[in-house]
């Protein structure tokens, strides 16, 4: 562990860093953007190569016997890199983000250039020889990796981490799928749990110097870009609500099954961990010789899905390889996301259930392409729980918000069945499961000192409340009170009131757990117990290698 030294992180200096440093934080978020764009556009750019160089290697030669050993014999040398790798650093296994939300938690450390190397390479591999995983998950892990690696290598002040994180992490999924709006409501909304004026600006301005970058290369639109101008009409509503309840039923499956798969591969009952990766491999190759459509993230299969090239059949029999070979490849720990993956399955439900309105019930065929873009979001929320992120990345790719109400009608419904059944989101349940088995445990310093930031709700406990009748955590002091843009000194007589935005500073080693009781004090009443984990994540300190 590095030394502590006091005079820089005393409780004067921090605070004085803090108050006058806001602009400078800013500036570097917009050049910490500028290094995740090219981190991420190099990625995407290896990507496509392993890939185009797999699908003509294999389309050409698979049926000459001569070639088929060679075929076999990358596959394997690739399934013992990523092991390997995997066995050099456990963090890059999955997507990604459940071990960003963890370091952000002060649960999981994050050992960036470890990350950034192993995730990169590992994840070319796996995507390129035909796994069903997304860039998206790994992207965010490696920006979020960067935004750690810029406060290292600049010396920056702890207290600025969290923005450069959390900004990193956006500006990953703002580069991946070009566009810059889904990955800063993402970062904020499902891996910072946290809105604030200050919080939103340094983010958008990460992702959009990382989206400059990647509109450089890439051009301006998105990943996937759809043109559908017919507006759904208010008669076919009690179709789409049906939808979301099926794609929340869907979502609460797909929940489900991954963590079988994930204990299926864990286990050595039948065969032995590190032979699974070597399995997984060759079911890709096959996959990329006979069934391409399934395979990787799946941007060649959303837009004919889209502009409807495929009959029931057909669509029924890519949802449900797509579903099993996307369990097989997350199951295995390879490095890949679920994101695209998630969209996909959800286009296909999509197409599926339109097609069968139209059919039988007299829908006009045009509005099959709304079910699609409507089951992509409402799939991702069922599963992600993520609703504002699911409903702008669709308005993003379509360019309009002309399908906002019933888009959004179907992403409430899509939420509230899994919360009904009590189905935690999945990257909770990732997060919980890598903290059982993860032994890199962020343990801070003591004698550093942090600040916390929270934000008095409505109805909380602490609402109407003088600060010396609140039973504060233990190893915490207000240092201010901000109401209507004025500062206030946390006097005990001090009446607080909803929306009161307080600063509290703390040791870091006391952090985690001064952070989740706030939440418990603080927050929503109203709030499920279990979403503390993830309740308002408003500190990232730089943890020990």
């Amino acid at each position: 562990m590095k030394p502590v030294h006091a005079k820089e992180n005393n409780a004067y200096n921090i605070l004085d860093h803090w108050y006058n440093t806001k602009s400078l934080i800013i500036l570097e978020c917009l050049i910490l953007g500028v290094f995740v764009g090219f981190i991420v556009v190099l990625y995407r750019f290896l990507l496509d190569y392993v890939s185009s160089l797999m699908d003509k290697y294999i389309f050409v030669h698979i049926h000459d016997p001569h070639y088929v050993p060679y075929i076999i014999a990358f596959l394997l040398f690739a399934a013992f890199l990523v092991n390997k790798m995997l066995s050099i650093q456990p963090l890059i296994s999955g997507s990604g983000i459940p071990q960003v939300k963890g370091y952000i938690f002060r649960q999981i450390k994050m050992p960036w250039i470890s990350i950034i190397i192993n995730k990169f390479m590992a994840g070319v591999l796996c995507i390129g020889s035909g796994l069903s995983l997304g860039r998206e998950g790994p992207s965010i892990q490696l920006g979020a990796a960067a935004g750690k690696g810029f406060c290292k290598i600049f010396r920056r002040k702890k207290i600025e981490a969290k923005y450069l994180v959390t900004g990193g992490a956006s500006a990953g999924l703002a580069a991946a799928f070009n566009a810059p709006l889904a990955g800063v409501v993402f970062a904020l909304e499902e891996v910072h749990k946290n809105f604030s004026p200050f919080i939103v600006i340094t983010v958008l301005a990460t992702a959009v110097s990382a989206e400059f970058v990647s509109e450089t290369f890439y051009g301006s639109n998105p990943v996937m870009n759809f043109d559908i101008v017919d507006k759904f009409p208010l008669a076919h509503y009690n179709s789409i609500i049906l939808l979301g309840i099926v794609l929340g039923i869907a979502g609460i499956l797909y929940n489900h099954f991954l963590v079988l798969s994930l204990d299926l591969f864990s286990s050595d009952k039948f065969i032995k961990k590190k032979y699974k990766m070597y399995l997984v491999f060759l079911l890709a190759g096959a996959a990329l010789a006979f069934i391409p459509e399934i395979t990787r993230g799946g941007h060649h299969l959303i837009e004919p899905v889209v502009d409807l090239r495929y009959g029931m059949r057909a669509v029924l029999v890519f949802l449900i390889l797509k579903f099993m070979f996307s369990m097989v490849s997350y199951g295995s720990g390879a490095p890949g996301g679920i994101f695209l993956p998630l969209l996909v399955i959800g286009a296909l439900i999509g197409s599926l259930y339109g097609q069968l309105l139209s059919a039988h019930s007299g829908m006009d065929p045009v509005y099959i392409q709304n079910m699609v873009i409507f089951a992509m979001a409402g799939f991702l929320t069922a599963v992600v729980r993520a609703p504002i992120t699911a409903c702008l990345l669709i308005c993003e790719m379509t360019g309009s918000f002309t399908h906002f109400l019933p888009l959004t009608v179907v992403v409430i419904i899509s939420y509230l069945i899994p919360e009904f059944f009590n189905c935690h989101p999945i990257y909770d349940i990732l997060l919980n499961r890598a903290l059982e088995n993860n032994n890199a445990t962020y343990i801070g310093a003591e004698k550093c000192k942090v600040l916390l930031e929270k934000t008095v709700v409505v109805d909380s406990s602490v609402e109407n409340k003088a600060v010396r009748d609140i039973e504060w955590p233990e190893n915490c002091l207000i240092v201010n009170i901000e109401r209507c843009a004025k500062d206030y000194l946390p006097r005990g007589s001090f009446k607080l009131l909803a929306a009161d935005h307080i600063t509290f500073i703390t040791d870091e080693a006391y952090a985690a757990g001064v952070k989740k009781k706030l939440g418990k004090l603080m927050d929503d009443p109203y709030l499920d117990s279990s979403c503390y984990i993830n309740t308002s994540i408003d500190d990232i300190m730089d943890s020990q290698k």
